[in-house]
């Protein structure tokens, strides 16, 4: 086996591997963030039990329903998306003329509201979520062994969060979305229902996080604190990327999760807080982050 940097092949690739399993899911999460924050101006801090309950749903309905992981794909980001729906309509639109602070106080207690709802019900230990049968396995590739179902998070999460992406920056709906938040008057002038393009809007950044869940699920033991453990680690990277920023959130995302991995390799004492190196670095340098633009 070849060493590179005096770093065993196998050992490096896999740790670049494992930061690009984080970086998929510190993207997909990032996303739907930055969707909510840069078209809502709000901070989501439900995002993470959101995350959480996307993998949970996924149980549920594997465990008592016999629906497998091909549906729960579709049908999670839906159930949980919906209740999004129902957040924002009783709450979070009462809050969009006031102080971000509100918002952000309101989805950090309903976080920890539906954390502790699932820790009383299920515990912390967590619950085994099985890879689909299509999926198990993995390719020798010579200089390591890839997983088949880690191969499907990266390649999934490409997809999906470029094509939010493209949606948003690209589409007539996205232009929209972006009009509705920064002229609602003169959209609604147009005939269209603003108040519900919001609110689905919303629930559209929390299926994201839900979809993120289910990835996760067969990798990570589903359990209630998987959020909350992710959720910080997010928000760093939201900020780097430029708060708002679809593409930033998404470049970012990924970047953060390989350099993450190669600090495991040259200075695993620092792979649990490079990201937030990063952040006051970034900060510093860039107030409103690498992609985001000065008000």
């Amino acid at each position: 086996m070849f060493e590179i940097f005096g770093i065993p092949a196998a050992a490096l690739f896999g740790q670049l591997l494992l930061g690009l399993i984080n970086g998929s899911f510190y993207a997909l999460l990032s996303l739907g963030l930055a969707v909510i924050f840069g078209l809502l101006n709000i901070i989501n801090f439900t995002h993470g039990a959101q995350y959480m309950m996307g993998a949970f749903v996924a149980w549920m309905l594997l465990t008592y329903a016999g629906i497998p992981y091909w549906w729960a794909l579709l049908l999670v980001p839906v159930i949980v998306g919906a209740t999004g729906i129902v957040i924002e309509r009783l709450m979070i639109s009462r809050l969009y003329h006031l102080d971000h602070l509100y918002g952000l106080l309101l989805t950090f207690g309903l976080a920890l509201i539906i954390q502790g709802l699932f820790r009383n019900q299920y515990g912390v230990s967590g619950l085994a979520y099985t890879i689909p049968s299509q999926l198990q396995g993995g390719t020798n590739l010579g200089f390591m062994f890839l997983p088949n179902y880690r191969a499907w998070v990266v390649v999934a999460s490409l997809v999906v969060c470029f094509g939010t992406w493209f949606l948003i920056e690209k589409t007539p709906l996205g232009a929209y979305l972006r009009a509705a938040t920064e002229n609602p008057t003169m959209v609604g002038a147009f005939g269209i229902n603003v108040p519900r393009l919001i609110t689905l809007t919303y629930g559209f950044g929390v299926a994201l996080a839900a979809l993120a869940g289910v990835l996760a699920a067969p990798i990570y033991s589903v359990n209630p604190n998987m959020g909350a453990d992710l959720i910080i680690v997010v928000f760093a990277v939201v900020v780097i990327g430029g708060m708002g920023s679809i593409l930033g959130a998404i470049l970012t995302g990924f970047g953060l999760g390989i350099v993450e991995g190669l600090t495991r390799v040259f200075y695993p004492e620092g792979s649990a807080v490079v990201i937030f190196v990063i952040m006051a670095i970034v900060l510093l340098v860039k107030p409103a982050g690498l992609f985001g633009r000065t008000v």
